[in-house]
């Protein structure tokens, strides 16, 4: 049995959201020895139980996989990357966030000694992989995010009231406060409309959000950070998904809806229109415009024929992305 070591953010015991890290690792525990760093909450901790992971595996690892994002956490993986180059350990990373571009363009040098010593590198959407691609890197390979698609019921539903549904973590990238401005519209120009809004805080942005709702009066669902389970559950009172950041690259949640049947409104930024296309299983509309998602909205509460084919298209799209689909490729990759 092969032996893995996988570095990541594994925090979601910490009240963070589950990530690649915790279902992906799972999963390659079925048929793979798999040790993931790490669960520390403190940053300085966290980098320091990665380095002790590689250091005492370093005779018996494999391979190491490293979840490589653009902000802070890219130092990690530069840290780990260059760690595994000492001891000769094959290393790939699983590239994630819509905003890995401009490391890129900004730390071309950094992103050199990460990306092109890889064994590999993994993007979840052709979007991010086209954009490596673009920089030079070819040594990378196209594997999606993945779920388990028996967990998802699809279920069809009208839109008499509209009930809206926005998944995410609370970061200022994926703009959340557009949701509350959106159902400000949607109220003023007199349709019934509610908001719900799934997530835990990240940068103060879940603070700033409910200030917001406050302030113009609102009355929106608060839910913080839920179980899969219970926002499942909880979306079977909701009939229109929206996605409202202004970067991405190919969001769970969003698969997730889809696959429950749920209507998609998202922005059209990084990696989405990879994922949806637009008028055929879900609507694209510009970043930040509360009059183009009111108006899409609008157009899935007012065509049912539309919006029942665009559902049925966009559950038989992410059926693919199922692990029974993706297992796939990375017993491929890891052979």
């Amino acid at each position: 049995m092969k032996n893995v070591l996988y570095i990541g953010n594994a925090l979601s015991q910490k009240g963070k959201t589950k990530s690649t890290i915790d279902t992906l690792g799972a999963h390659l525990g079925a048929n793979y020895s798999v040790k993931m760093a790490s669960d520390k909450s403190n940053k300085i901790l966290r980098i320091l139980d990665m380095i002790w992971l590689v250091i005492t595996n370093s005779t018996k690892a494999d391979v190491v996989l490293i979840d490589t994002y653009s902000t802070v956490n890219f130092y990690y993986a530069f840290i780990v990357s260059q760690l595994c180059r000492v001891f000769k350990i094959k290393y790939i990373n699983i590239l994630h966030g819509g905003n890995l571009e401009a490391r890129l363009k900004n730390n071309p040098k950094l992103s050199a000694l990460i990306f092109k010593n890889a064994y590999k590198l993994t993007a979840p959407s052709n979007f991010l992989k086209s954009v490596f691609e673009n920089y030079g890197y070819k040594n990378i390979e196209y594997i999606p995010n993945t779920i388990e698609i028996e967990d998802y019921d699809f279920k069809e539903r009208s839109i008499e009231s509209i009930n809206l549904l926005w998944v995410r973590s609370f970061s200022k990238i994926y703009n959340p406060q557009l949701a509350v401005l959106v159902l400000e519209e949607l109220l003023q120009k007199g349709y019934d409309a509610k908001l719900t809004m799934i997530g835990p805080e990240v940068d103060g942005v879940l603070s700033e959000t409910k200030k917001l709702a406050a302030n113009k009066k609102l009355t929106v669902n608060f839910t913080g950070k839920l179980t899969k389970q219970e926002w499942i559950k909880l979306s079977q009172k909701s009939n229109i998904f929206i996605n409202t950041t202004n970067f991405d690259n190919t969001p769970v949640s969003v698969i997730e809806a889809m696959a429950l049947g749920l209507p998609i409104v998202s922005t059209n930024v990084g990696g989405i229109p990879f994922l949806i296309s637009n008028g055929e299983d879900g609507l694209l509309v510009s970043p930040d415009s509360i009059e183009e998602m009111v108006h899409a909205i609008l157009k899935f509460k007012n065509n049912n024929d539309f919006r029942l084919k665009t559902i049925k298209k966009a559950r038989k799209k992410v059926e693919k992305f199922d692990w029974k689909e993706v297992r796939l490729k990375w017993q491929q990759l890891l052979s």
